[in-house]
């Protein structure tokens, strides 16, 4: 029997019936850490590149079938999607398990994580979890209370929040678990991020929180849905200004005037203004004028900070049409 030609890459398997030795040569599956071990991501947010991400929603069940073609139509748009981790409170797939399932097909993820719904040890679990299937990009929530959602009689936990996840995360980095034990079979490399909301009426509270996250070690921000652009500008050049780190604004594809209304209404702290509401309803085709309006954000979006992430709930589709519309190209390769 021919000898392998590459002995490294092969897997000698061989057993022994009569006088005979039957071999076979398997290639060894690639380990996760050596298919992403920096993120492109991150490359990206620490070039000072205008970022992109969009956000996708897990199945809710076995079959990752819809999200997984969702997000390929955002290869080559997007530095990153997001993954929901039970927004709303509403029951969907593991954020870990489909970020890998994403990142199987090329399609970088960043693993969103609450504290709702894990104790400190199931949060470092995952965490670790996470690292060793090759995922690298966190953003760390505290998690949409339980009323929100689907299950009424669910517990909820928060030994955490989301500072002092992002705290917990910088630990892990350092190769230390949350009682300050080392972590024996080697740290972590996460790339944390933190929610910000520059719409938020306490504006002390804004400056507050927001400072608290940049120290706990928060390396990028993606913010909640932003419709008062006055008011991003007052953020970045009050609050956000000199942090050296990137801002994502939050942008919203509209997809009628009873869509918007029912944000508004459902969504706490969303203030959508009645004149944009008043534009969708005059439409003739409310979800093109959405579409048309969330490429006038992303273009103001631009001229205020480091990059957009784009929410299209059962649109995401059009999420290229929206950067297109907004004159961002195509990711270079």
């Amino acid at each position: 029997m021919t000898k392998p030609a590459n002995r490294k890459n092969s897997v000698k398997i061989s057993c022994q019936r009569g006088s005979h030795r039957y071999r076979s040569q398997l290639k060894p599956p690639l380990s996760p850490l050596d298919v992403m071990t920096i993120s492109r991501f991150r490359q990206a947010a620490e070039a000072k590149e205008f970022l992109i991400t969009a956000e996708v929603t897990p199945p809710k069940g076995g079959n990752p079938e819809r999200m997984l073609s969702v997000a390929a139509k955002l290869r080559g748009r997007v530095h990153g999607v997001n993954v929901t981790d039970g927004s709303r409170a509403v029951l969907r797939m593991s954020s870990i398990a489909a970020c890998v399932l994403l990142q199987q097909r090329g399609i970088e993820s960043i693993c969103q994580m609450t504290c709702r719904d894990r104790n400190l040890i199931g949060l470092q679990a995952d965490l670790m979890g996470a690292y060793a299937l090759g995922l690298r990009n966190v953003l760390a929530l505290t998690g949409d209370p339980l009323k929100a959602g689907d299950h009424a009689k669910a517990r909820p936990v928060y030994d955490l929040e989301s500072v002092r996840l992002l705290s917990l995360i910088r630990s892990l980095n350092q190769g230390l678990d949350f009682n300050q034990a080392p972590l024996v079979d080697g740290k972590l490399d996460l790339f944390p991020g933190a929610a910000v909301d520059p719409q938020s009426k306490s504006w002390s509270g804004l400056q507050s929180r927001f400072e608290r996250k940049l120290t706990a070690g928060a390396q990028f921000f993606q913010s909640q849905l932003i419709t008062d652009f006055d008011r991003l500008d007052k953020f970045m050049t009050q609050v956000a200004v000199g942090c050296g780190k990137p801002i994502l604004a939050g942008i919203f594809l509209f997809k009628s005037a009873k869509n918007a209304t029912f944000i508004k209404r459902v969504v706490p702290g969303v203030n959508i203004p009645d004149a944009l509401i008043d534009r969708l309803a005059r439409a003739e085709d409310p979800l093109k004028e959405g579409v048309a309006i969330a490429a006038e954000q992303v273009k103001l979006a631009k001229e205020l900070c480091q990059g957009v992430h784009l929410m299209a709930i059962k649109k995401e589709e059009l999420i290229p049409e929206i950067l297109d519309q907004a004159g961002i190209a195509p990711l270079e390769n």
